[in-house]
C-alpha cells in the first residue's frame, strides 16, 4: 500500500471516530507499527492529527458550512470563476460536475449551452441543467445523507467509472501547492477523485480564500490539475505563483 493510500485510510478512520489507537491503524492497514509511526509523524507535521498516549486524535480545519450558507458568500468571485470556466466548454462534450456552491454557479452558466452531457452527483446542478432542457443530465445514484443534497458512497463511485468525460470541473475545500486539491469530507473526496480519474482534463475552481489552504483529504495532486480557474484577488498570493509553476494553465474570472 502506497504512503498516500495509507494516509487516506488514517484520515478516514479519524473522520469516523475522531480518536484511534496505533494498534487499530496498524491492523486496519495491514502494516507494521513502525510504518504507522512514520505516517503519524508526517500527518502531525501537516497539522492533520495530534499524537496522544496510545494513538492519535483528529485536528485540523472545521467542516465546511452548509451549502445554503456557502451559496451566500463570495458570490461575485464565484460568478466570475463560473463564467471563465464555462468558456472552456464546447457543445457535445461530456462533463463531470461535483457538489458545491461554485459548481452550482457554473451550472447556471452551462444551462444555456446546447448538446452537453452533464454527469453529476449534485441535486442542484442536475436540476439547474434539466430546467433548461438543452443538455442531457445524468444524476449519479448512490447514498443520500441528511443535510447533503447530493449522492455519495460506493454506488456513486461505481457509476462514475461507467463514464469517460472530456473534463471534470470540481471545486475543492482548499488548494495547496504541495498537497493539491483537498476536501474535508471523505465522501466528497472519493467522488471527486473518481471524477478526476475518469476525465481527460481536470479543471479546479477555487476562489482566493482557498488558495494556499489545505483540508483533510487530498483528491487530486497539483501535477494532476490541468487548469486552475480562480478570481483576480488570487493574483498576488505567493501560493498562486507556486501553483502556477506546476499547473499548466491558470485562468482568472
Amino acid at each position: 500500500m502506497l504512503q498516500e493510500e495509507r494516509h487516506q485510510r488514517i484520515r478516514a478512520l479519524l473522520a469516523a471516530v475522531h480518536r484511534v489507537s496505533t494498534d487499530r491503524i496498524a491492523g486496519d492497514l495491514g502494516v507494521s507499527r513502525e510504518t504507522v509511526r512514520r505516517d503519524i509523524v508526517e500527518l502531525e507535521a501537516r497539522g492533520e492529527l495530534r499524537r496522544v498516549h496510545g494513538g492519535v486524535v483528529a485536528v485540523g480545519p472545521e467542516p465546511e458550512p452548509p451549502i445554503a450558507v456557502r451559496n451566500q458568500v463570495r458570490q461575485k468571485e464565484k460568478r466570475a470563476i463560473a463564467k471563465a470556466a464555462a468558456r472552456l466548454v464546447s457543445p457535445g462534450q461530456t462533463l463531470f460536475l461535483d457538489f458545491g456552491s461554485t459548481v452550482s454557479a457554473l451550472a447556471e452558466e452551462l444551462a444555456s449551452l446546447p448538446g452537453l452531457t452533464i454527469v453529476t452527483n449534485s441535486f442542484d446542478v442536475a436540476q439547474t441543467i434539466a430546467n433548461q432542457n438543452r443538455s442531457r443530465v445524468m444524476l449519479l445514484g448512490g447514498r443520500v445523507d441528511e443535510g447533503l443534497p447530493a449522492t455519495f458512497g460506493e454506488g456513486t463511485v461505481a457509476e462514475i467509472h461507467r463514464y469517460r468525460a472530456d473534463m471534470a470541473l470540481l471545486s475543492p475545500v482548499a488548494l495547496h501547492p504541495r498537497y493539491g486539491a483537498t476536501s474535508f469530507d471523505p465522501r466528497e473526496a472519493e467522488v471527486a477523485r473518481a471524477m478526476v480519474g475518469n476525465a481527460d482534463r481536470a479543471v479546479i475552481l477555487a476562489d482566493h480564500s482557498k488558495i494556499g489552504q489545505t483540508s483533510r483529504i487530498s483528491f487530486c495532486p497539483t501535477d494532476g490539475i490541468d487548469t486552475l480557474v480562480t478570481d483576480g484577488r488570487s493574483r498576488d498570493l505567493p501560493e498562486l505563483a507556486a501553483l502556477a509553476a506546476t499547473v499548466p494553465e491558470v485562468l482568472f474570472g
